[in-house]
């Protein structure tokens, strides 16, 4: 572990995919969490994956540019980030996790580095490509996933001091917990929806009835 290395906050992410399995160590010891870089990371991500089904060369994208709407992309990049985020923070008391919900955020954040690399480089090489090299595509694709992957398991590992075992089933868990979380805010919203609906009834038939 390389304990005496001095960093800018904005280049630990280049210095973690070069080093996933050290550098988290680092990162911790160093106390080197910068909110203002993981949120830039994650405008970063939604950017990136919006790039990405708009500017892939037409062989290879699926979109439909006449019914292109942007808040999926949000829902499935911003959003799940944060609920990830906080079902691992949620579950960390539980698994005797030593994470702060700023380490967890900023951990999660950096590991989703290679996984933007490999989306910019999917949307310039398919522009470029045949359809025939395809399987180029799907490599860069799974490279960066499995980067990302690996990292987010290092990543937790470290900020929550567990062992690789732990760090596996606490992933688990967080997953279920996103789940969980999700369900319950699309009841949330589904109940102020019909809450919405009541008094609106309510009201146009006030008005109607005193006009």
């Amino acid at each position: 572990m390389v304990y005496d290395l001095q960093l800018p906050a904005w280049k630990w992410p280049f210095y973690l995919v070069r080093h996933p399995f050290e550098g988290f160590e680092d990162l911790r010891w160093k106390k080197g969490y910068n909110m203002k870089v993981a949120l830039v990371m994650v405008l970063a991500f939604f950017i990136t994956t919006v790039v990405q089904a708009r500017a892939s060369g037409f062989l290879f994208n699926q979109e439909l540019p006449k019914i292109f709407n942007v808040v999926p992309y949000f829902s499935m990049t911003v959003l799940l980030f944060f609920v990830w985020v906080i079902g691992n923070w949620s579950l960390c008391t539980l698994f005797d996790g030593e994470g702060t919900m700023k380490g967890i955020c900023c951990v999660s954040a950096y590991s989703l580095f290679p996984y933007m690399i490999s989306m910019l480089v999917f949307t310039v090489t398919s522009n470029i490509l045949l359809e025939r090299e395809a399987g180029f595509l799907s490599f860069i694709m799974v490279l960066g996933v499995g980067w990302a992957v690996l990292m987010m398991i290092s990543g937790m590992k470290a900020v929550h001091q567990y062992s690789v075992p732990k760090t596996l089933l606490a992933l688990l868990f967080t997953i279920v917990a996103m789940v969980i979380i999700l369900f319950i805010l699309v009841l949330l919203v589904s109940l102020g929806q019909q809450i919405y609906i009541f008094f609106y009834t309510i009201y146009t038939e006030l008005l109607f009835r005193f006009t």
